[in-house]
């Protein structure tokens, strides 16, 4: 059965909608950055590069790098453009453009995030890499989608009675990232834990400017959260979408966190760049291992 127009949107030379891109401008192996910027500090280590493209905020650039081809591509800020982003890659594979049929065999997609992220607890500094063992989804947009297959439902009880949550806001859920790339990716370098993502940068996160939060207490609940030496390790924006749309579209994503700010003391790296950049080569290096 077909996907009718208005569910599997193109522009008029065929690409998808809002990416801009057909299937033979993607490699399988993709790293996941937020800014459009960062594509071209990935990609100028790339030994050749043969398709880029942007519409929008979001920016791909396909080519090679030690043999091994990857596709990176900015996602902007937020679980809402992750939505765009992984569905419209997973048409991409996944559907056949010209047809409109979803294809009987089914190509997985390598999906590594890059991004920023301000540590929760004290003992992992600045500078320093992370590896998110999970997301807890702390925005609902997942809840749109049927989600019990993916969810970890002890954790997500004890973190409700933990913080206790209030019953207006979506019911926290918990995904895991695929755990045979990211053995791939971890090393001695990264730390571990779960990451909580927020559908915001301001009260969403706990910042106060001229709004009272509903829970002023909810980030020091956050912080000592701690389900069998579980505990969330930081708060950023993309995670939990990344993790469970792929595992709901049968792609396969790790979240890499440069950490460039510690909120339990107050601490912001003196050369975030630098921390960046660094991250960037260890994940292309440990993508073509």
């Amino acid at each position: 059965m077909s996907l009718k127009q208005s569910e599997l949107i193109l522009n008029d030379d065929g690409s998808i909608y809002h990416l801009n891109l057909k299937p033979e401008n993607i490699a399988q192996n993709f790293i996941f950055v937020g800014d459009q910027e960062r594509v071209d500090k990935v990609t100028k280590h790339f030994d050749s590069i043969e398709f880029t493209t942007q519409k929008r905020e979001f920016k791909t650039t396909t080519g090679t790098y030690k043999n091994k081809r990857i596709s990176v591509i900015s996602t902007g800020i937020g679980p809402d453009n992750i939505d765009i982003v992984l569905n419209e890659l997973d048409a991409l594979v996944n559907i056949n453009l010209k047809t409109r049929a979803i294809k009987k065999e089914h190509t997985a997609l390598n999906i590594v995030r890059i991004g920023t992220s301000g540590s929760l607890q004290k003992d992992i500094p600045v500078d320093s890499f992370l590896l998110s063992s999970h997301a807890i989804d702390l925005n609902g947009m997942l809840q749109a989608y049927q989600v019990d297959e993916i969810s970890h439902p002890e954790i997500e009880d004890a973190f409700v009675k933990h913080t206790n949550w209030s019953l207006k806001k979506s019911h926290p859920l918990v995904i895991s990232n695929a755990n045979k790339l990211a053995t791939k990716i971890t090393s001695e370098k990264t730390y571990i834990g779960i990451t909580a993502t927020a559908g915001g940068f301001y009260g969403p996160q706990g910042r106060v400017l001229r709004l009272n939060l509903q829970d002023a207490n909810l980030n020091s609940k956050i912080d000592s959260f701690n389900f069998i030496d579980n505990r969330i390790t930081n708060l950023e924006m993309e995670t939990s979408a990344i993790y469970g749309l792929s595992k709901l579209l049968g792609h396969n994503a790790v979240s890499m966190n440069a950490i460039i700010a510690n909120r339990a003391n107050g601490t912001f790296s003196e050369n975030p760049n630098k921390v960046i950049a660094d991250l960037i080569i260890y994940t292309l290096d440990k993508l073509v291992e």
